[in-house]
């Protein structure tokens, strides 16, 4: 078991040589007063695109379209709660799928969003919008140990989501000026981002995110796979492709003795 656990901890650590150049306090202090210039620079960049986001124009969504919910039917005007503005997240579903291939992408950002304090001091409220049966899906929310507002809304994703890929992951805002109800914004993908933090924080640590696709010195460990993992704490080892392993964040949830039974026929494990 030692040997195994050091082995997973050298993979992820990379190989020794594998360190940036050692210089003096001065030295590296002049790099990142360089690097502190661009990271200026992006974030007045960020924030001149916010102020454009804040100048698009909107469009009208049917406000009746229905959702379930924990009581039964329900529709996206009441989704807003009596707040004026909603913020929607699509989440993927694989119907009939056991939680461990349920998708890792949705699970690692929903998992960041815990704290809507905030976004209710700003008169919006959070949701997610199941792209699949509430009652299979509400029942890997509860596995998960997740309390934000979960709906289901399969059946109004035509109209919610036209023109865009139904079974991807979207964000979406909306508007509400009474009872009809307005799209603001949406994103996908890389977008989603927005409502992460791990990853931000990652990209200010010396290897980053480890993974294929960066940018990074020769020798840098790049062996993770995205967001999913073989197994929990502490080794973490990375998976090659999907569908080994399973999302993280429910490594942890087993480890406390969750059930994560989606009423499928299967647990996945």
């Amino acid at each position: 078991m030692a040997d195994k656990l050091k082995s997973a901890r050298q993979l992820a650590a990379g190989d020794a040589a594998a360190l940036p150049l050692v210089v003096d306090r001065a030295a590296f202090q002049t790099q990142l007063d360089a690097l502190r210039v661009r990271e200026k620079a992006h974030t007045r960049e960020g924030d001149a695109i916010a102020a454009a986001r804040r100048r698009l124009p909107m469009v009208e969504v049917d406000a009746s379209l229905a959702l379930t919910g924990p009581r039964g039917p329900l529709t996206l005007l009441d989704a807003f709660d009596g707040r004026r503005q909603l913020i929607a997240y699509y989440f993927m579903w694989w119907g009939g799928h056991p939680a461990a291939e349920q998708c890792e992408g949705c699970t690692w950002v929903t998992t960041q969003v815990t704290e809507l304090s905030y976004l209710h001091s700003r008169d919006i409220t959070y949701a997610v919008f199941c792209q699949g049966p509430y009652e299979e899906s509400v029942r890997y929310r509860d596995f998960m140990g997740w309390d934000t507002p979960w709906y289901s809304a399969q059946d109004s994703l035509d109209a919610l989501l036209v023109g865009r890929q139904i079974g991807l992951f979207h964000l979406v805002c909306y508007l509400r000026d009474g009872d009809r109800v307005f799209e603001t914004y949406w994103t996908t993908r890389r977008g989603a981002e927005a409502m992460d933090y791990s990853y931000a924080l990652m990209d200010l640590t010396v290897y980053g995110r480890q993974e294929s696709w960066e940018d990074s010195p020769p020798g840098w460990p790049q062996g993770c796979s995205i967001t999913r993992s073989a197994g929990g704490a502490p080794a973490w080892p990375p998976v090659s492709a999907w569908p080994g392993g399973r999302p993280i964040a429910q490594w942890p949830r087993l480890e406390a003795g969750r059930s994560d039974d989606l009423g499928t026929g299967h647990d996945g494990r």
